[in-house]
């Protein structure tokens, strides 16, 4: 294959050892360039690859207890029709299909109180077979503990951080403190009721674990004053489009009723997980500029060694266009082969980084995330290719731009003055 004499050359160039002979080695000054960038583009990829897969580990205990979409009435009384109001969404002919499971609940911020311990609490009313289809922890449990929240049976199922905290076990009783009073000659006396605890559970999510408690839909209805369930519960097939069916639920079941999604729930983590890794982007991709510019002083190097081959070439015809290409050839080169080389070993160790992280934690005698402290034991990774694209982008944008001084300076090169004392 014919290639043009730019590429030619400056191919050469970067194989070529500084006395020009063409050993088949990249060159030492080349090399450090490639290392760097190449170091700092698998770094980049290691680091957001295990800022995902903790993020998808948090995302997923989270949405182990809570629903993708919630449906609830403006005013905040019950829904005349939670069946109707849940047939309503899966016939929206844009996102009805997305729609996988519904089911009915109450909610309430509640007092829940154990001798002289005493601690606030979410009270969530269920329906222990539709919460099933919504929640992962629901269907994990339908035919064991959530069984046994049945209506009138006045029963509570407690996180187990929560449970710790009061001091109680299962069979134990609670006093649940609901909002509001009740109206008496003597006054205004909270109303109090008491539930037995027929379980715990364990969605290994600390916000939930110590703050939420399960009751039968039914019950709620009762211990809050309500006639019937005040929401719908939706799951959707993916989680990740939750933002936009909710917003077309919005559009298309009107203002009474009110919708949110599972990151609007939790708008403030979600926020601060999208923030830190976009500085962390930020930070890392500093070091793969530092790199890429690595290459403006191997090129300066490189020029001024060649200065007798450029004003040959001049000599015999080139034009500064073509001497001016054929540097920034080879610096493209070295930020191609550089970023392609850390692409590689990124998304090797971001697909193996458990494993790594497993074999140094044995051969060290050393726990890295020890599990009485950390909920997640383990490191994960979850390498993504809308991360690793712009990686790539900045990379060899980073690497072109700092081909274009030194190539510039070659191009201005003088043969006169160049050959003047060869």
């Amino acid at each position: 294959m014919n290639w043009p004499y730019e590429l030619q050359i400056g191919w050469r160039y970067t194989r070529a050892g500084r006395a020009g002979r063409s050993n088949g080695f990249i060159s030492f000054i080349s090399g450090v360039s490639m290392l760097g960038i190449a170091l700092g583009v698998a770094a980049l990829i290691i680091v957001l690859s295990v800022m995902n897969g903790f993020r998808k580990e948090v995302q997923d205990r989270m949405l182990s207890v809570i629903p993708h979409i919630e449906l609830a009435a403006a005013n905040g009384d019950a829904l005349p029709d939670w069946h109707a109001t849940a047939a309503q969404a899966r016939a929206d002919p844009q996102v009805g299909a997305q729609v996988s499971g519904a089911a009915p609940f109450v909610a309430a911020q509640a007092l829940i109180a154990r001798g002289d311990e005493l601690r606030g609490a979410i009270v969530r009313g269920i329906s222990p077979n539709d919460e099933a289809t919504v929640t992962d922890i629901a269907a994990k449990l339908k035919d064991t503990t959530l069984a046994r929240l049945v209506p009138g049976g006045w029963g509570v199922m407690l996180g187990i951080e929560l449970a710790r905290t009061l001091g109680v076990r299962e069979g134990d009783k609670v006093t649940v403190m609901a909002p509001g009073g009740q109206v008496t000659p003597a006054g205004v006396v909270p109303r109090l009721k008491q539930l037995t605890v027929v379980g715990t559970f364990d969605a290994g999510h600390y916000e939930y674990d110590s703050t939420l408690a399960l009751v039968h839909v039914e019950d709620a209805a009762k211990l809050f004053r309500v006639e019937g369930p005040t929401g719908v519960q939706l799951r959707i097939s993916n989680v990740n489009d939750a933002r936009d069916v909710a917003a077309q639920l919005a559009r298309s079941l009107g203002p009474t009723l009110r919708v949110t999604d599972w990151t609007h729930t939790n708008r403030n983590w979600f926020a601060a997980v999208q923030l830190e890794k976009r500085l962390m982007f930020i930070i890392l991709t500093l070091i793969v500029a530092v790199a890429a510019f690595n290459l403006v002083s191997t090129l300066v190097m490189t020029v001024t060694d060649k200065r007798a081959d450029i004003a040959i070439l001049r000599t015999l015809g080139a034009s500064p266009r073509s001497v001016m290409g054929i540097f920034m050839v080879q610096g493209a080169l070295s930020g191609v082969i550089g970023t392609l080389a850390g692409v590689a070993f990124g998304l090797l160790v971001a697909f193996n980084v458990g494993a790594i992280v497993g074999f140094i934690e044995t051969a060290l005698r050393v726990s890295f995330l020890p599990p009485s402290v950390y909920l997640i034991s383990h490191m994960p990774s979850e390498p993504q290719s809308a991360d690793v694209v712009p990686i790539v982008v900045i990379s060899l944008l980073l690497s072109f731009i700092a081909t274009i001084y030194p190539s510039w300076r070659a191009s201005r090169v003088q043969p006169a003055q160049a050959l003047r004392y060869e």
